[in-house]
């Protein structure tokens, strides 16, 4: 066999191999962009879940004033891969809808673990700053 069947063969083989593990590795190690002085609300959900869903809502009705002062990561739990988010094992998030409020520094100052109304979230989204 000559070198440059070899090179072709192995370049079929080889490059979907790196494609694939390309797109796939970062879909399990999602991590929060470094944002120096600014908090962070890691909000952990599924679209299966009714009151993730709720949670939704009210995130779209008290965040709009917060949207430039603070970064929210949005993990999906669907599924049994998605358990191996090395942010759920960080936080221990046994389940959703969780949510993980970050100051300035990085360091947890709140873990609320269902739907709260508007004005209680609106309280501890300031308690942030």
């Amino acid at each position: 066999m000559s070198k440059k069947t070899l090179f072709t063969i192995l370049a079929i083989i080889i490059i979907p191999l790196l494609a694939f593990f390309g797109l796939t590795r970062n879909q399990n190690n999602t991590v929060i962009a470094e944002v120096s002085g600014k908090p962070q609300i890691i909000k952990f959900s599924s679209t299966m879940c009714a009151e993730c869903k709720e949670v939704e809502k009210i995130f779209k009705e008290v965040m709009p004033k917060y949207k430039d002062d603070i970064v929210v990561t949005e993990i999906i739990v669907d599924s049994r891969n998605d358990m191996k988010n090395k942010l759920i094992k960080k936080y221990n998030v046994q389940m959703v809808p969780t949510l993980i409020l970050l100051n300035s520094d990085g360091t947890q100052v709140a873990r609320i673990e269902s739907a709260i109304p508007a004005d209680e979230m609106d309280k501890y989204i300031r308690g942030l700053h």
